[in-house]
């Protein structure tokens, strides 16, 4: 017999993948290659995110957190079916100790490679074989430095903890598939000191406390890409309502933010509604915000059916959030070379409602942003929306505001009526599912037949530097 360690051990990063076959070798008696996931799905940009073999269904999470010492324990169910046969499967997991992993309730091998949490069940799991991961771990979270300088993972707070997780910040607070191409359904239990609030996505199923300490049961039907997931820990004022559909409505707002963000809150009902007859019915079965201090987090988030601000919102942003619950976490990108699919129509979006709420109209922004754009966004020009160059690059400018101008363009070429109809059955297409930007041109051709797209897409969609003015 072997004995399988549980990490590791700290060697150069040119000898971790052949240190991991041979313990995995070395624990099985057989070969890893040929029945093992995949350490990602080969993403453009992040080519460890996610993993092959697999499709997970569920995410049940049990977890405990005491803002006191920085400590997160927790159990991860995952549920999910086997793509092929598996002889090993890999989970992401940045930081924390794994105490314990089992695979149909029988203990399994683990080892750590950076991010990539493998896991070797006792016996090869078959090719469309339904099975359970249960992995208990433990340790300090940690934050993520992102590609652009932004923070993500788990953020301190003055009070608690954020969990924020686009792009792969998810995998700093829980195991999983982490990519947007697997979405799952969610149950999360969390339990902290009381006095303190944890909020999740989806809908409060139960609130208890016991010996000083308060569980708060979050369950997500719908299915949710994993950097959608938000949990936050702190003292919240929460309030609690239905919108005239009778949609649950659920906010919590730090004090401190009370007073500033009661205004443009006010406006959510407003905002569901605008929204709605915008793009279709809502995709999930419930809404609401989460406002922390401005210095908890430098942005606002669209967690899903709860986005995330920093501080109180103005109401575009919060249009622009809102809009994300259909693109982004209802229409969800493929890979996240994808990602203008969501800014593009969530900044369009604000376009849209400053053109409703008597502003300048979608063409005058978007005539202003042609002639001056590059005074507000240097980049502006820098790269098409559809092909960012690096990494760094997937929440800058052009993916947002150029974005939006080819939303805009195929507006210009189809006309008010045909792109409303579009923009609609776009969302319905492909509700709760994946999409690219293939997907979405071929899908606009279709809506359109005859119609020229060309200039769209060559110039203002793939198109390198700044496009001539439409005529």
């Amino acid at each position: 017999m072997v004995s399988c360690p549980r990490r590791i051990p700290d060697v150069p990063r040119y000898l971790r993948s052949v240190c991991l076959a041979l313990f995995l070798t070395a624990c099985s008696g057989t070969d890893v290659q040929g029945t093992g996931g995949a350490s990602g799905v080969g993403d453009p940009y992040f080519p460890l995110a996610g993993n092959g073999g697999y499709d997970v269904t569920h995410y049940g999470l049990a977890l405990a957190y005491d803002p006191g010492g920085d400590r997160l324990t927790g159990t991860a169910v995952i549920t999910a079916r086997a793509e092929r046969d598996l002889s090993a499967f890999d989970l992401d997991l940045a930081g924390l100790d794994v105490d314990k992993a089992e695979v149909g309730g029988t203990g399994s091998a683990v080892a750590r490679d950076g991010q990539e949490l493998t896991v070797r069940p006792d016996r090869t799991l078959a090719k469309g074989e339904t099975f359970r991961v249960s992995v208990r771990y433990s340790g300090t979270p940690r934050t993520i430095t992102d590609p652009d300088g932004s923070k993500e993972g788990w953020l301190r707070t003055a009070d608690g903890a954020l969990a924020l997780g686009e792009p792969t910040g998810s995998m700093a607070w829980f195991p999983g598939n982490h990519h947007p191409s697997d979405k799952a359904s969610y149950d999360i239990a969390v339990t902290v000191p009381k006095g303190l609030t944890a909020v999740s996505n989806g809908e409060l199923r139960s609130r208890r406390t016991d010996g000083g300490r308060t569980t708060f049961t979050w369950h997500t039907a719908e299915p949710m890409a994993s950097h959608a997931a938000t949990l936050a820990i702190g003292r919240y004022t929460v309030t609690r309502s239905r919108l005239r559909t009778g949609l649950p409505v659920y906010v919590a707002v730090d004090p401190t933010q009370a007073a500033p963000s009661k205004a443009v809150l006010a406006r959510l009902p407003e905002a569901m509604a605008w929204s709605e007859r915008s793009f279709g019915p809502y995709p999930f079965s419930s809404t609401g915000a989460i406002v922390d201090r401005p210095e908890d987090s430098a942005y606002a988030l669209e967690t899903q059916t709860r986005p995330v601000f920093p501080g109180a919102p103005d109401t575009v942003t919060l249009v622009h959030e809102l809009a994300h619950q259909w693109f982004g976490d209802s229409v969800t990108p493929k890979t996240w070379r994808d990602m203008w699919l969501n800014e593009g129509f969530a900044t369009y979006a604000e376009w849209l409602w400053t053109e409703d709420e008597g502003g300048p109209t979608a063409e005058e922004t978007f005539t202003d942003l042609y002639d001056h754009g590059e005074e507000r966004y240097p980049d502006l020009w820098s790269f098409p929306p559809a092909h960012p160059s690096t990494a760094a690059q997937i929440s800058s400018s052009p993916v947002y505001q150029r974005g939006a101008m080819v939303i805009h363009r195929i507006r210009e070429t189809v006309g008010d009526d045909t792109f409303h109809t579009l923009v609609q059955g776009w969302a319905r297409a492909h509700r709760h599912g994946n999409a690219n930007t293939t997907d979405f041109t071929t899908y606009v051709e279709r809506q359109a037949p005859g119609t020229d797209f060309t200039s769209v897409w060559t110039d203002w969609l793939y198109g390198e530097g700044k496009p001539d003015r439409p005529r």
